[in-house]
């Protein structure tokens, strides 16, 4: 595809059901997870750039895209974030790759951020975007927050009434999602769109999406307390970026609050963007991953 030169287009079979990735590139492994409601296309002005100094990997995380996407649980486990960093670990694993860099986006901001809880011998640096930690949004919920953040609790609702909801009309609920910030029609690239579109038709991605909010207002708060009490931090450094348009440096101070959950250095900044750092300013962000990642 043009918008990936020099990746390929792989289904790689994980013990969590197939995982499409796309990868490319040289060098040391980094790894790049995206967010909702879209898949690894996501990264496409942003992953050729990073190949040409790292072997990337751009997989679509489970519940999204054309990954698996399990059916659903009372404890809704297999949405959590610790089961999508286990399939972040496979991958690897199936690689051949014992240490790694993770940049990430939204929700999976939260997986990596999971990810690098678990498995602190595993990630070598960690860039997050546009995320404070899920522990921190709702232990600090107020009037304004579930405004801002409203599908954070809809979409968390019990089955099947959001999933009912999304399938009434899909595509238009994704196009008054990703525009919830003022935004230009034309804001993700064509190819890129098709991608998020054909995934959001199909059933099972919107039911991953929803059972993706549920989990992290229920087993995945648990999995965070638990950190907390065990004093259980991040360790690698951490570079934090948000979008100055959105609302993560409106409501919060980033840095500090990320502060808190890691013995490591952490370093970052607002982006001049909305939420969509790497389709908004892909140039940027580059600009800081490099600053971050050649340290």
């Amino acid at each position: 595809m043009s918008l990936f030169p020099g990746f390929t287009l792989e289904t790689v079979p994980l013990p969590g059901g197939d995982v499409r990735v796309r990868r490319g590139g040289s060098g040391p492994p980094l790894v790049c997870l995206h967010g909702n409601p879209q898949t690894h296309m996501m990264w496409h002005a942003v992953a050729p750039a990073l190949a040409e100094r790292f072997t990337v990997y751009c997989p679509d995380l489970r519940g999204y895209g054309f990954s698996p996407k399990p059916g659903y649980t009372a404890d809704h486990a297999p949405y959590s974030k610790r089961a999508m960093a286990g399939d972040v670990i496979a991958l690897m694993d199936h690689f051949g790759h014992e240490c790694f860099t993770v940049v990430s986006h939204d929700r999976g901001a939260r997986a990596a951020h999971r990810l690098a809880l678990d498995h602190p011998a595993r990630v070598d640096k960690l860039a997050v975007m546009d995320i404070v930690p899920t522990l921190e949004h709702f232990e600090r919920t107020d009037m304004l927050f579930a405004l801002a953040y409203a599908h954070w609790f809809y979409l968390a609702m019990q089955a099947p009434f959001p999933e009912q909801i999304i399938e009434n009309d899909p595509e238009g609920w994704f196009h008054g999602h990703t525009r919830r910030e003022p935004k230009e029609a034309g804001l993700f690239h064509p190819e890129a769109l098709a991608d998020y579109l054909s995934a959001i038709r199909d059933r099972d991605v919107i039911r991953g999406i929803c059972e993706d909010y549920r989990a992290a207002a229920s087993i995945d708060l648990e999995h965070d307390r638990t950190s907390r009490e065990e004093l259980v931090r991040l360790q690698c450094p951490l570079l934090v970026l948000w979008g100055d348009q959105g609302i993560i440096g409106k409501f919060y101070e980033p840095i500090a609050i990320w502060s808190g959950y890691a013995d490591g250095p952490v370093s970052g900044r607002a982006v001049a963007c909305g939420h969509y750092l790497a389709e908004e300013a892909p140039g940027e962000v580059l600009g800081a991953l490099w600053a971050f990642l050649e340290k």
